[in-house]
């Protein structure tokens, strides 16, 4: 029995330790990629749509050789949450685009209170005292580094609070979803990510030509340029399994 905690316990922080990893190199990977002293690859949709075309390749795969297992989800019920889905990744690499790492980290912050808020609002949710003081602690760091952080404009705010908003969203629907049909995270992902990819990589270039100005057809793909992109969707996977 003490053996079986133990394993668990060391379970428990290899994932987290994972997880962390995975964060810090999809950021580190898509800044370097996107900065203009990097590789300048201003196509943050497109990019989300190459995320989900690898992690729909690796979900079937897995579906193939049994190593996960495909559940039941209503077809609208996915529609919706790559919808969603699609929004805040897209949301959070054009905010890291436009923004400083910090400003970008910062309003990750601020998802802790906007999700009490949201199930507040749409579970009727309610919290001890306790975590109401630590979210109110949350909110003052964010506001005081928001407002001293000088790197920020209009347009990554804008872009950083719809990230905010649909992560938000988001990360409720996954645990809704997770708990309505008992899925993984992963097996949902799975199922969401051809419709993400198919979506993403039409209208992307789209949507990267209005808010850029520059034509993916343009762009002089480099071998820094392609570990990157590589770099960045098997640390978007990494963080979902």
């Amino acid at each position: 029995m003490e053996s079986e905690k133990k394993s668990s316990h060391v379970s428990d922080m290899g994932a987290w330790a994972m997880n962390v990893v995975s964060s810090v190199g999809i950021i580190m990977a898509n800044k370097q990629l996107m900065s203009a002293n990097g590789y300048s690859f201003t196509f943050a949709t497109t990019l989300t749509g190459f995320h989900f075309a690898v992690t729909a390749l690796v979900g079937m795969v897995s579906n193939a050789t049994g190593l996960s297992s495909s559940k039941h989800v209503p077809l609208w019920e996915l529609i919706w949450f790559s919808i969603v889905a699609n929004m805040s990744i897209t949301g959070m690499n054009l905010s890291l685009m436009l923004n400083s790492v910090g400003f970008y980290q910062i309003s990750k912050l601020s998802m802790i209170p906007v999700v009490c808020i949201m199930e507040w609002i749409l579970h009727n949710k309610r919290y001890s005292k306790e975590v109401k003081m630590s979210v109110v602690v949350v909110v003052i760091g964010v506001g005081v580094c928001t407002v001293t952080d000088v790197k920020v404009n209009a347009k990554g705010f804008i872009c950083a609070c719809v990230a905010v908003l649909s992560t938000s969203l988001q990360q409720i629907s996954i645990g809704s979803l997770q708990k309505k049909y008992s899925i993984g995270s992963f097996e949902l992902l799975s199922k969401t990510a051809p419709i993400q990819a198919c979506s993403l990589l039409v209208l992307g270039p789209f949507c990267d030509y209005y808010l850029s100005g520059n034509l993916l057809l343009d762009y002089k793909y480099t071998y820094g340029a392609i570990v990157s992109i590589n770099q960045s969707s098997y640390s978007q996977i990494m963080m979902h399994i």
